[in-house]
């Protein structure tokens, strides 16, 4: 029995989940904390800092809003024609992971597009050095990279596996 694979509605679903959570978040952050505003959370190691960004990630290119935006706007046409394109092909972690990217650009898309700047509020210190501060979506593009980039180590053994399949693995002995 073929087991039938979920609807492309649900990798879309995932995107909406992850901007919904990603919006939600930031506003909650922009409503009860002043900027500058920190809520120690487990002692020095995490806390919640109430941020603003202008650039990139871990603060490059700052007051880059017009090319934020026109990337943005390449890179989730892009996702979504190649989630398209995937689809049919029938891999979950792969089309998950778009999904999440796809979430997660949207999400810093609207506040670089609205406001000039994304709400960053996760800090993370290790001792003396502290980790640049990011958001929810940082976290879901972040995530989407890791299971595109597991689907395509799974595809390449896969394709390997069926290589071997195919002309025989190279253990067998030779007769003489």
């Amino acid at each position: 029995m073929q087991r039938s694979r979920p609807g492309i509605w649900l990798y879309y679903s995932i995107a909406l989940l992850t901007f919904a959570i990603d919006y939600i978040t930031k506003k909650i952050i922009e409503r009860n904390l002043e900027l500058y505003e920190q809520i120690k959370v487990i002692g020095n190691f995490f806390l919640i800092t109430s941020i603003r960004n202008r650039g990139a990630a871990f603060g490059i290119l700052q007051e880059q809003r017009i090319f934020f935006i026109a990337i943005t706007i390449i890179v989730a046409t892009g996702i979504v024609w190649y989630l398209h394109r995937s689809y049919r092909l029938g891999h979950p972690l792969l089309l998950t992971g778009l999904a999440l990217v796809l979430g997660g650009a949207v999400g810093n898309f609207l506040d670089r597009a609205l406001y000039g700047e994304v709400v960053d509020f996760l800090q993370f210190n290790f001792g003396s050095w502290t980790f640049p501060i990011f958001n929810l979506a940082d976290t879901a593009i972040v995530c989407g990279v890791a299971l595109i980039i597991l689907d395509s180590l799974l595809a390449a053994r896969r394709e390997k596996d069926k290589e071997n399949e195919t002309h025989g693995n190279g253990d067998e002995q030779q007769l003489v």
